[in-house]
Protein backbone atom coordinates (compact mmCIF):
# COMPACT_ATOMS: atom_id res chain seq x y z
CA UNK A 1 0.00 0.00 0.00
CA UNK A 2 1.45 3.64 -1.00
CA UNK A 3 2.09 5.07 1.94
CA UNK A 4 2.21 8.72 0.08
CA UNK A 5 4.22 11.64 -0.03
CA UNK A 6 3.50 13.16 3.96
CA UNK A 7 5.66 16.93 2.87
CA UNK A 8 7.43 18.86 4.78
CA UNK A 9 5.88 20.10 8.48
CA UNK A 10 4.60 23.90 7.69
CA UNK A 11 4.37 26.98 9.92
CA UNK A 12 0.41 26.23 9.58
CA UNK A 13 0.98 22.79 10.68
CA UNK A 14 2.84 23.72 13.86
CA UNK A 15 0.18 26.35 14.45
CA UNK A 16 -2.71 23.34 13.61
CA UNK A 17 -0.80 20.79 15.55
CA UNK A 18 -0.43 23.23 18.76
CA UNK A 19 -3.65 24.27 18.70
CA UNK A 20 -5.24 21.24 18.75
CA UNK A 21 -3.01 20.15 21.44
CA UNK A 22 -4.21 22.49 23.81
CA UNK A 23 -7.68 20.88 23.22
CA UNK A 24 -7.31 17.35 23.48
CA UNK A 25 -5.22 17.38 26.71
CA UNK A 26 -8.26 18.50 28.67
CA UNK A 27 -10.96 16.17 26.60
CA UNK A 28 -8.18 13.51 26.54
CA UNK A 29 -8.87 13.54 30.56
CA UNK A 30 -12.32 13.90 30.55
CA UNK A 31 -13.14 11.55 28.00
CA UNK A 32 -10.97 8.82 30.19
CA UNK A 33 -13.25 9.41 33.15
CA UNK A 34 -16.04 8.96 30.82
CA UNK A 35 -14.73 5.62 29.15
CA UNK A 36 -14.14 4.18 32.87
CA UNK A 37 -10.45 5.08 33.15
CA UNK A 38 -8.05 7.42 35.12
CA UNK A 39 -7.08 10.37 33.16
CA UNK A 40 -3.85 9.41 32.40
CA UNK A 41 -4.91 6.49 30.16
CA UNK A 42 -6.57 9.38 27.94
CA UNK A 43 -3.31 10.80 27.40
CA UNK A 44 -1.07 7.81 26.86
CA UNK A 45 -3.99 7.42 24.07
CA UNK A 46 -3.89 11.22 22.72
CA UNK A 47 -0.09 10.88 22.55
CA UNK A 48 0.77 7.74 20.98
CA UNK A 49 -2.35 7.74 18.69
CA UNK A 50 -1.84 10.48 16.45
CA UNK A 51 1.75 9.87 16.29
CA UNK A 52 1.05 6.24 14.95
CA UNK A 53 -1.92 7.41 12.37
CA UNK A 54 -0.10 10.64 10.51
CA UNK A 55 2.43 8.01 8.43
CA UNK A 56 -0.56 6.46 6.81
CA UNK A 57 -3.64 8.77 7.12
CA UNK A 58 -4.89 9.77 3.80
CA UNK A 59 -6.70 12.62 4.98
CA UNK A 60 -4.55 15.91 6.45
CA UNK A 61 -7.06 17.38 8.60
CA UNK A 62 -8.18 14.18 10.83
CA UNK A 63 -6.95 14.56 13.97
CA UNK A 64 -6.82 11.40 16.01
CA UNK A 65 -6.97 10.29 19.20
CA UNK A 66 -10.09 9.80 21.96
CA UNK A 67 -13.35 11.02 21.00
CA UNK A 68 -16.74 11.13 22.89
CA UNK A 69 -18.17 7.80 20.72
CA UNK A 70 -15.05 5.79 21.21
CA UNK A 71 -15.27 6.09 24.56
CA UNK A 72 -19.11 5.55 25.02
CA UNK A 73 -18.43 2.29 22.71
CA UNK A 74 -15.09 1.39 25.17
CA UNK A 75 -17.42 1.69 28.24
CA UNK A 76 -20.20 -0.29 26.80
CA UNK A 77 -18.21 -3.30 25.88
CA UNK A 78 -15.96 -2.94 29.25
CA UNK A 79 -18.37 -2.23 31.74
CA UNK A 80 -20.82 -5.69 32.20
CA UNK A 81 -17.30 -8.01 32.24
CA UNK A 82 -15.43 -5.48 34.71
CA UNK A 83 -15.52 -2.57 37.24
CA UNK A 84 -14.61 0.72 35.66
CA UNK A 85 -11.27 2.46 37.35
CA UNK A 86 -9.91 -0.75 38.10
CA UNK A 87 -7.03 -2.44 37.01
CA UNK A 88 -8.62 -5.58 35.05
CA UNK A 89 -10.58 -2.72 33.47
CA UNK A 90 -7.73 -0.74 32.39
CA UNK A 91 -5.94 -4.08 30.84
CA UNK A 92 -9.31 -4.81 29.28
CA UNK A 93 -9.45 -1.37 27.58
CA UNK A 94 -5.85 -1.90 26.01
CA UNK A 95 -6.77 -5.07 24.57
CA UNK A 96 -9.98 -3.88 22.94
CA UNK A 97 -7.67 -1.64 21.58
CA UNK A 98 -5.60 -3.91 19.67
CA UNK A 99 -8.08 -5.94 18.64
CA UNK A 100 -9.87 -2.87 17.15
CA UNK A 101 -6.51 -2.03 15.56
CA UNK A 102 -5.77 -5.64 14.06
CA UNK A 103 -9.41 -5.42 12.48
CA UNK A 104 -9.40 -2.14 11.21
CA UNK A 105 -5.60 -2.95 9.85
CA UNK A 106 -7.06 -6.25 8.27
CA UNK A 107 -9.34 -4.45 6.97
CA UNK A 108 -7.28 -1.73 4.99
CA UNK A 109 -4.81 -4.43 3.77
CA UNK A 110 -7.12 -6.23 1.79
CA UNK A 111 -8.87 -3.74 0.28
CA UNK A 112 -12.38 -4.10 2.32
CA UNK A 113 -12.82 -0.01 3.07
CA UNK A 114 -15.97 -0.27 1.58
CA UNK A 115 -17.82 -1.63 4.56
CA UNK A 116 -17.21 2.03 5.94
CA UNK A 117 -20.31 2.78 3.65
CA UNK A 118 -22.91 0.15 5.01
CA UNK A 119 -23.91 2.62 7.37
CA UNK A 120 -26.21 4.99 5.87
CA UNK A 121 -26.25 8.54 6.67
CA UNK A 122 -30.03 7.74 8.41
CA UNK A 123 -28.21 5.11 10.41
CA UNK A 124 -25.10 7.02 11.52
CA UNK A 125 -27.25 10.09 12.18
CA UNK A 126 -29.83 8.13 14.26
CA UNK A 127 -26.86 6.28 16.62
CA UNK A 128 -24.52 9.59 17.04
CA UNK A 129 -27.79 11.29 17.97
CA UNK A 130 -28.75 8.78 20.65
CA UNK A 131 -25.05 8.50 21.32
CA UNK A 132 -24.96 12.23 22.23
CA UNK A 133 -28.18 11.52 24.71
CA UNK A 134 -26.03 8.73 26.38
CA UNK A 135 -22.99 10.81 26.79
CA UNK A 136 -25.17 13.98 28.22
CA UNK A 137 -26.97 12.07 30.38
CA UNK A 138 -24.15 10.56 32.18
CA UNK A 139 -22.36 14.01 32.95
CA UNK A 140 -25.43 15.23 33.90
CA UNK A 141 -24.88 13.86 37.85
CA UNK A 142 -21.32 14.66 37.82
CA UNK A 143 -21.83 18.47 36.78
CA UNK A 144 -24.64 18.65 39.54
CA UNK A 145 -22.67 17.11 42.05
CA UNK A 146 -24.26 13.99 42.62
CA UNK A 147 -23.70 10.35 42.98
CA UNK A 148 -27.03 8.45 41.85
CA UNK A 149 -26.30 4.60 42.34
CA UNK A 150 -27.98 1.62 41.16
CA UNK A 151 -29.15 2.91 37.50
CA UNK A 152 -28.31 3.35 33.86
CA UNK A 153 -27.32 6.90 32.82
CA UNK A 154 -30.66 8.09 31.41
CA UNK A 155 -32.21 7.42 34.78
CA UNK A 156 -29.74 8.41 37.08
CA UNK A 157 -29.41 12.02 35.19
CA UNK A 158 -33.58 12.24 35.45
CA UNK A 159 -33.01 11.53 38.96
CA UNK A 160 -29.90 14.03 39.98
CA UNK A 161 -31.67 16.33 38.19
CA UNK A 162 -35.00 15.64 39.74
CA UNK A 163 -33.64 16.49 43.30
CA UNK A 164 -32.86 19.50 43.68
CA UNK A 165 -31.69 20.28 47.50
CA UNK A 166 -28.89 17.58 46.67
CA UNK A 167 -26.96 19.20 43.95
CA UNK A 168 -23.81 21.04 45.08
CA UNK A 169 -23.35 24.31 43.99
CA UNK A 170 -19.61 24.53 44.21
CA UNK A 171 -20.26 21.65 41.04
CA UNK A 172 -22.33 24.04 39.34
CA UNK A 173 -20.53 27.00 39.72
CA UNK A 174 -17.04 25.32 38.04
CA UNK A 175 -19.77 23.73 35.43
CA UNK A 176 -20.63 27.84 34.74
CA UNK A 177 -17.23 28.73 34.37
CA UNK A 178 -16.63 26.02 32.47
CA UNK A 179 -19.11 27.21 29.93
CA UNK A 180 -18.04 31.08 30.12
CA UNK A 181 -14.52 30.02 29.13
CA UNK A 182 -15.60 28.03 26.19
CA UNK A 183 -18.46 30.12 24.75
CA UNK A 184 -16.33 33.13 25.54
CA UNK A 185 -13.52 31.30 23.60
CA UNK A 186 -15.70 30.74 20.29
CA UNK A 187 -16.61 34.50 20.52
CA UNK A 188 -13.08 36.15 20.77
CA UNK A 189 -11.30 33.70 18.16
CA UNK A 190 -11.37 29.93 16.74
CA UNK A 191 -8.17 29.24 17.79
CA UNK A 192 -8.60 30.41 21.95
CA UNK A 193 -8.10 27.29 23.72
CA UNK A 194 -11.19 28.01 25.83
CA UNK A 195 -11.48 23.97 27.30
CA UNK A 196 -8.01 24.33 28.87
CA UNK A 197 -8.61 28.10 30.07
CA UNK A 198 -11.84 26.18 31.23
CA UNK A 199 -9.18 23.48 33.50
CA UNK A 200 -6.46 25.92 34.39
CA UNK A 201 -9.35 28.75 35.95
CA UNK A 202 -11.53 25.62 37.54
CA UNK A 203 -8.34 23.65 39.21
CA UNK A 204 -6.97 27.33 40.70
CA UNK A 205 -10.21 28.34 41.93
CA UNK A 206 -10.71 24.93 43.24
CA UNK A 207 -7.11 25.05 45.23
CA UNK A 208 -8.10 28.77 46.39
CA UNK A 209 -11.29 27.82 47.83
CA UNK A 210 -10.27 24.56 48.89
CA UNK A 211 -12.94 22.83 47.02
CA UNK A 212 -14.22 19.88 48.97
CA UNK A 213 -16.35 18.30 46.36
CA UNK A 214 -15.46 15.19 43.86
CA UNK A 215 -11.43 16.65 42.18
CA UNK A 216 -9.51 14.37 40.01
CA UNK A 217 -6.73 13.58 42.80
CA UNK A 218 -3.38 12.87 41.88
CA UNK A 219 -2.84 10.94 39.27
CA UNK A 220 -0.08 7.99 38.91
CA UNK A 221 1.52 8.30 35.25
CA UNK A 222 4.19 5.35 34.69
CA UNK A 223 4.95 3.18 31.96
CA UNK A 224 2.76 1.09 30.13
CA UNK A 225 2.94 -2.61 30.82
CA UNK A 226 4.09 -5.34 28.76
CA UNK A 227 1.32 -6.86 25.87
CA UNK A 228 1.96 -10.30 27.17
CA UNK A 229 0.58 -9.24 30.47
CA UNK A 230 -2.63 -8.50 28.89
CA UNK A 231 -5.75 -10.81 29.64
CA UNK A 232 -5.48 -12.51 26.31
CA UNK A 233 -7.94 -15.10 27.63
CA UNK A 234 -10.24 -12.57 27.54
CA UNK A 235 -10.14 -12.19 23.87
CA UNK A 236 -12.82 -14.41 22.67
CA UNK A 237 -15.48 -12.59 24.90
CA UNK A 238 -14.54 -9.53 23.16
CA UNK A 239 -14.21 -10.24 19.44
CA UNK A 240 -17.44 -9.34 18.70
CA UNK A 241 -17.59 -6.10 20.56
CA UNK A 242 -13.83 -5.13 18.87
CA UNK A 243 -15.06 -6.06 15.42
CA UNK A 244 -18.30 -3.96 15.46
CA UNK A 245 -16.43 -1.25 17.26
CA UNK A 246 -13.77 -1.51 14.38
CA UNK A 247 -16.40 -0.61 11.84
CA UNK A 248 -18.90 1.37 13.41
CA UNK A 249 -15.98 3.85 15.14
CA UNK A 250 -15.40 4.73 11.66
CA UNK A 251 -18.20 5.58 10.87
CA UNK A 252 -16.86 9.61 12.76
CA UNK A 253 -13.82 9.38 10.45
CA UNK A 254 -15.33 8.76 7.25
CA UNK A 255 -17.68 11.19 7.61
CA UNK A 256 -15.40 13.77 8.86
CA UNK A 257 -12.44 13.10 5.60
CA UNK A 258 -15.42 12.94 3.14
CA UNK A 259 -16.52 16.11 3.66
CA UNK A 260 -13.27 17.77 3.56
CA UNK A 261 -12.04 15.78 0.54
CA UNK A 262 -15.22 17.18 -1.17
CA UNK A 263 -14.41 20.61 -0.59
CA UNK A 264 -10.76 21.06 -1.22
CA UNK A 265 -11.33 18.35 -4.22
CA UNK A 266 -8.64 16.22 -2.85
CA UNK A 267 -8.54 12.34 -2.76
CA UNK A 268 -9.47 10.22 0.14
CA UNK A 269 -8.58 6.81 0.40
CA UNK A 270 -10.78 5.03 2.85
CA UNK A 271 -8.65 2.08 2.86
CA UNK A 272 -5.28 3.69 3.79
CA UNK A 273 -7.36 5.23 6.54
CA UNK A 274 -8.77 1.89 7.94
CA UNK A 275 -4.80 1.24 7.72
CA UNK A 276 -4.11 4.90 9.70
CA UNK A 277 -6.74 4.45 12.07
CA UNK A 278 -5.57 0.43 12.84
CA UNK A 279 -2.09 1.66 14.12
CA UNK A 280 -3.20 4.25 15.73
CA UNK A 281 -5.56 2.05 18.50
CA UNK A 282 -2.88 -0.90 17.93
CA UNK A 283 -0.09 1.91 19.53
CA UNK A 284 -2.50 3.02 22.16
CA UNK A 285 -3.20 -0.72 23.32
CA UNK A 286 0.22 -1.11 23.52
CA UNK A 287 0.73 2.08 25.53
CA UNK A 288 -2.02 1.56 27.92
CA UNK A 289 -4.84 3.38 26.10
CA UNK A 290 -8.09 2.24 25.15
CA UNK A 291 -9.43 2.65 21.68
CA UNK A 292 -9.40 5.70 19.46
CA UNK A 293 -11.31 7.66 16.29
CA UNK A 294 -11.51 10.58 14.73
CA UNK A 295 -12.97 13.97 16.26
CA UNK A 296 -15.04 16.40 14.54
CA UNK A 297 -14.04 19.16 16.29
CA UNK A 298 -10.66 18.73 16.65
CA UNK A 299 -9.91 18.18 12.98
CA UNK A 300 -12.51 21.08 12.03
CA UNK A 301 -9.61 22.97 14.59
CA UNK A 302 -7.20 21.50 12.59
CA UNK A 303 -8.24 22.86 9.55
CA UNK A 304 -9.50 26.13 10.52
CA UNK A 305 -5.97 26.81 12.34
CA UNK A 306 -4.21 26.10 8.64
CA UNK A 307 -2.59 22.58 8.74
CA UNK A 308 -1.27 21.86 5.48
CA UNK A 309 0.17 18.33 5.68
CA UNK A 310 -0.55 15.58 7.91
CA UNK A 311 2.31 16.83 10.47
CA UNK A 312 0.03 18.68 12.59
CA UNK A 313 -1.39 15.50 14.10
CA UNK A 314 2.00 14.40 14.73
CA UNK A 315 3.09 17.67 16.26
CA UNK A 316 -0.32 17.20 18.54
CA UNK A 317 0.29 14.24 19.62
CA UNK A 318 3.77 15.45 20.94
CA UNK A 319 2.12 18.11 22.94
CA UNK A 320 -0.13 15.68 24.92
CA UNK A 321 2.84 13.71 25.79
CA UNK A 322 4.61 16.94 26.93
CA UNK A 323 1.85 17.10 28.75
CA UNK A 324 1.95 13.90 31.27
CA UNK A 325 4.73 14.80 33.46
CA UNK A 326 2.67 17.89 34.24
CA UNK A 327 -0.64 16.22 35.25
CA UNK A 328 -0.05 16.23 39.00
CA UNK A 329 -0.79 20.21 38.67
CA UNK A 330 -4.15 19.09 37.72
CA UNK A 331 -4.84 17.37 41.12
CA UNK A 332 -7.42 19.63 42.26
CA UNK A 333 -9.11 19.93 38.96
CA UNK A 334 -13.16 19.59 40.14
CA UNK A 335 -14.80 16.22 38.15
CA UNK A 336 -17.43 18.93 37.49
CA UNK A 337 -15.11 20.55 34.98
CA UNK A 338 -14.52 17.39 32.90
CA UNK A 339 -18.20 16.46 33.02
CA UNK A 340 -18.96 20.30 31.79
CA UNK A 341 -16.21 19.29 28.88
CA UNK A 342 -18.10 16.03 28.09
CA UNK A 343 -21.27 17.58 27.82
CA UNK A 344 -20.29 20.79 25.71
CA UNK A 345 -18.56 17.82 23.47
CA UNK A 346 -21.87 15.69 22.87
CA UNK A 347 -24.02 18.25 22.62
CA UNK A 348 -22.71 18.68 18.80
CA UNK A 349 -23.46 14.84 18.17
CA UNK A 350 -27.51 15.47 18.80
CA UNK A 351 -28.41 16.27 14.78
CA UNK A 352 -31.93 16.98 15.56
CA UNK A 353 -32.32 19.17 12.41
CA UNK A 354 -31.28 15.99 10.14
CA UNK A 355 -33.58 13.89 11.59
CA UNK A 356 -36.90 16.22 11.03
CA UNK A 357 -35.28 17.11 7.23
CA UNK A 358 -35.82 12.80 6.80
CA UNK A 359 -38.93 12.57 7.85
CA UNK A 360 -40.43 15.54 5.56
CA UNK A 361 -38.21 14.12 2.63
CA UNK A 362 -38.25 10.38 2.93
CA UNK A 363 -40.27 8.67 5.79
CA UNK A 364 -39.15 5.39 5.70
CA UNK A 365 -35.41 6.25 6.35
CA UNK A 366 -36.57 8.81 9.05
CA UNK A 367 -38.32 5.13 10.71
CA UNK A 368 -35.09 4.03 10.13
CA UNK A 369 -33.27 6.73 12.16
CA UNK A 370 -36.09 6.94 14.80
CA UNK A 371 -35.78 3.37 15.16
CA UNK A 372 -31.79 3.41 15.37
CA UNK A 373 -32.11 6.05 18.17
CA UNK A 374 -34.62 3.84 19.73
CA UNK A 375 -32.38 0.80 19.81
CA UNK A 376 -29.23 2.91 20.96
CA UNK A 377 -31.02 4.31 23.84
CA UNK A 378 -32.46 1.14 24.41
CA UNK A 379 -29.52 -1.11 24.38
CA UNK A 380 -27.22 1.33 26.48
CA UNK A 381 -24.73 0.26 27.32
CA UNK A 382 -24.25 -2.64 24.44
CA UNK A 383 -24.67 0.64 21.47
CA UNK A 384 -22.51 -1.17 19.16
CA UNK A 385 -25.28 -3.77 18.62
CA UNK A 386 -27.97 -0.83 18.07
CA UNK A 387 -25.68 -0.36 15.49
CA UNK A 388 -25.63 -3.37 13.73
CA UNK A 389 -29.80 -3.56 13.73
CA UNK A 390 -29.96 -0.50 12.07
CA UNK A 391 -27.44 -1.60 9.09
CA UNK A 392 -30.16 -4.54 8.84
CA UNK A 393 -32.72 -2.09 9.12
CA UNK A 394 -31.70 0.08 6.50
CA UNK A 395 -30.79 -3.26 4.33
CA UNK A 396 -34.39 -4.49 5.06
CA UNK A 397 -35.73 -0.97 3.79
CA UNK A 398 -33.80 -0.91 0.24
CA UNK A 399 -35.23 -4.42 -0.25
CA UNK A 400 -38.35 -3.49 0.67
CA UNK A 401 -38.36 -0.35 -1.70
CA UNK A 402 -36.98 -2.76 -4.55
CA UNK A 403 -39.97 -5.22 -4.56
CA UNK A 404 -42.46 -2.50 -5.28
CA UNK A 405 -43.18 -2.06 -9.28
CA UNK A 406 -45.01 1.00 -10.43
CA UNK A 407 -46.72 0.04 -13.47
CA UNK A 408 -48.03 2.64 -15.18
CA UNK A 409 -50.24 2.18 -18.32
CA UNK A 410 -52.12 3.54 -21.40
CA UNK A 411 -53.82 2.36 -24.52
CA UNK A 412 -52.78 3.18 -28.02
CA UNK A 413 -54.15 1.90 -31.34
CA UNK A 414 -55.84 -0.75 -29.22
CA UNK A 415 -52.62 -1.77 -27.83
CA UNK A 416 -52.06 -2.29 -23.82
CA UNK A 417 -48.80 -0.89 -23.35
CA UNK A 418 -46.91 -1.00 -19.84
CA UNK A 419 -43.99 0.82 -18.34
CA UNK A 420 -42.80 -1.06 -15.37
CA UNK A 421 -40.43 1.14 -12.90
CA UNK A 422 -38.26 -0.21 -10.38
CA UNK A 423 -35.77 -3.30 -9.68
CA UNK A 424 -36.80 -6.58 -11.44
CA UNK A 425 -35.10 -9.15 -9.39
CA UNK A 426 -36.41 -12.53 -7.46
CA UNK A 427 -38.32 -10.45 -4.83
CA UNK A 428 -40.13 -7.91 -7.22
CA UNK A 429 -40.80 -10.35 -9.87
CA UNK A 430 -44.02 -11.93 -8.32
CA UNK A 431 -45.50 -8.18 -8.17
CA UNK A 432 -44.38 -7.68 -11.96
CA UNK A 433 -46.79 -11.17 -12.32
CA UNK A 434 -49.66 -9.75 -10.50
CA UNK A 435 -50.05 -6.10 -11.63
CA UNK A 436 -49.70 -6.91 -15.56
CA UNK A 437 -52.73 -9.84 -14.74
CA UNK A 438 -54.65 -7.32 -13.55
CA UNK A 439 -54.71 -4.89 -16.25
CA UNK A 440 -55.06 -7.66 -18.71
CA UNK A 441 -58.27 -8.81 -16.97
CA UNK A 442 -59.07 -5.02 -16.74
CA UNK A 443 -58.88 -4.65 -20.57
CA UNK A 444 -60.42 -8.03 -22.12
CA UNK A 445 -60.49 -6.45 -25.58
CA UNK A 446 -56.59 -5.67 -26.31
CA UNK A 447 -55.10 -8.24 -28.14
CA UNK A 448 -52.02 -7.07 -28.01
CA UNK A 449 -49.30 -5.69 -25.22
CA UNK A 450 -46.07 -4.00 -25.10
CA UNK A 451 -43.29 -4.26 -21.98
CA UNK A 452 -41.40 -0.67 -21.94
CA UNK A 453 -38.49 -1.88 -20.54
CA UNK A 454 -36.73 1.31 -19.85
CA UNK A 455 -38.69 2.23 -16.32
CA UNK A 456 -36.34 -0.67 -15.16
CA UNK A 457 -33.05 0.58 -13.37
CA UNK A 458 -31.71 -2.76 -13.13
CA UNK A 459 -33.18 -6.43 -14.38
CA UNK A 460 -30.80 -9.40 -12.98
CA UNK A 461 -31.07 -12.93 -14.15
CA UNK A 462 -33.95 -13.85 -12.01
CA UNK A 463 -36.18 -10.64 -13.07
CA UNK A 464 -34.81 -11.47 -16.60
CA UNK A 465 -36.50 -15.37 -16.34
CA UNK A 466 -39.60 -14.03 -14.77
CA UNK A 467 -40.25 -11.63 -17.40
CA UNK A 468 -39.29 -14.19 -20.11
CA UNK A 469 -41.85 -16.75 -18.11
CA UNK A 470 -44.43 -13.85 -17.56
CA UNK A 471 -43.94 -13.02 -21.72
CA UNK A 472 -44.68 -16.90 -22.92
CA UNK A 473 -47.78 -17.22 -21.24
CA UNK A 474 -49.51 -14.07 -22.11
CA UNK A 475 -48.18 -15.36 -25.57
CA UNK A 476 -50.26 -18.85 -24.63
CA UNK A 477 -53.24 -16.97 -23.88
CA UNK A 478 -53.56 -16.06 -27.59
CA UNK A 479 -52.30 -12.50 -26.85
CA UNK A 480 -49.23 -11.32 -28.97
CA UNK A 481 -46.36 -9.58 -26.66
CA UNK A 482 -43.68 -7.13 -27.84
CA UNK A 483 -40.60 -5.41 -25.60
CA UNK A 484 -39.68 -1.91 -26.08
CA UNK A 485 -37.13 0.20 -24.64
CA UNK A 486 -34.35 -1.85 -23.12
CA UNK A 487 -32.14 0.05 -21.40
CA UNK A 488 -28.51 -0.43 -22.98
CA UNK A 489 -27.46 -1.76 -19.18
CA UNK A 490 -29.87 -4.50 -19.25
CA UNK A 491 -29.88 -5.21 -23.35
CA UNK A 492 -27.47 -8.58 -22.77
CA UNK A 493 -29.40 -10.44 -20.07
CA UNK A 494 -32.54 -9.42 -22.20
CA UNK A 495 -31.59 -10.31 -25.76
CA UNK A 496 -30.13 -13.96 -24.25
CA UNK A 497 -32.56 -14.94 -21.98
CA UNK A 498 -36.20 -13.22 -22.98
CA UNK A 499 -35.52 -12.83 -27.04
CA UNK A 500 -33.58 -15.87 -26.54
CA UNK A 501 -30.76 -15.07 -28.70
CA UNK A 502 -27.52 -16.17 -28.19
Amino acid sequence: MSVGGIGRPQMGDAVAGISVGLVVVPQAMAYAGFAGLPASYGLYAAAVAPLAAFVFASSRYLQTGPTAVASLLTFGALSSVATPFTSDYVALAALLALLVGIVRVAIGLVRAGAVAYLMSQPVIVGFTSAAGVLILASQVPGALGVDPEGANSLVAALRAGADPSAWDLGALGFVVITGACVGVGRIVHSLFPGVLVAVVVCTLASALVDYGGSVVGDVAVGLPGSPLDLPWSSLPSLLLSGAVIAVVGFAEPTAIARRYAIQDRELWEPNREFVSQGLANLASGLAGGYTVGASFSRSALNRVAGARTRWSQAITGAIALAALPALGLVARLPDATLAAIVILASMSLIDVRSLWHYRKVARVQFYVALLTFGLTLALAPRIELAVVFGIALAIAAHLWREMRITIPSWIEHGDLHVRPSGVLYFASAPGLDVEVGRLLAHHPEVRSLVVHLDGFGRIDLSGALALRDLIEEIRQAGLEVRVADVPPPAAKIVRRVVMHDD
